[in-house]
């Protein structure tokens, strides 16, 4: 549990500079270039991302059960992960109207995913991992719409058809994942 723990500090703190400390990460971005500070950055969290996924497989295979949570939960997941899947690609696809509307779909996703999981697992490990995903991803959104909110930050209008595309795109990149890429990547199949 400590691998998978420090794993989330590295990671989930390197997403968190903005959130407590960006005038301290304006300066650093300054001081070092961009460049630099986007390298250092991309490390650590790398170093993070290793760790916690190692940390969590190693926590899986000597399971702490807190609760059992219904089957329901698993059905419930699946599908808070379709929208999930949308935003995640809304976040990364420029000019769609879900982002003018939401702002930062992408941490809204990372919100779903990790409710989702949250609800339909009940070990020590997963309420570590997708509890500590949802406290950051609500502190990084209430924190970018701030930022927003200061600078008055309007995002474009963006088009019909590129949340057409990134609805397509998220409901395809759910299915695959869910079928083909999460039983041999994750060891769970959530479709049977």
């Amino acid at each position: 549990m400590i691998y998978l723990v420090a794993g989330l500090v590295l990671f989930l703190g390197s997403h968190s500079v903005r959130i407590f400390a960006d005038d301290w990460r304006a300066a650093q971005v300054a001081r070092l270039g961009e460049r630099m500070w986007k390298g250092l950055y991309s490390a650590v969290a790398l170093a993070g991302f290793v760790l916690l996924v190692w940390g969590y497989g190693q926590a899986r295979m000597d399971p702490v059960v807190l609760w059992s949570p219904p089957v329901w939960t698993r059905h419930l997941a699946s599908l808070l992960l379709v929208p999930a899947f949308v935003l995640v690609v809304a976040g990364n696809l420029r000019g769609t109207r879900i982002k003018a509307a939401v702002g930062h779909p992408m941490v809204l996703g990372t919100k779903l995913w990790a409710f989702a999981h949250l609800i339909a697992n009940g070990t020590l490990a997963d309420v570590v991992l997708f509890g500590a995903f949802l406290a950051w991803a609500i502190a990084d959104y209430a924190s970018a719409r701030k930022r927003d909110r200061a600078v008055g930050t309007v995002y474009p209008a963006g088009s019909a058809a590129r949340n057409v595309l990134a609805v397509v795109v998220g409901v395809a990149a759910w299915a695959a994942f869910g079928v083909w890429l999460h039983g041999p990547l994750i060891g769970v199949r959530p479709f049977g």
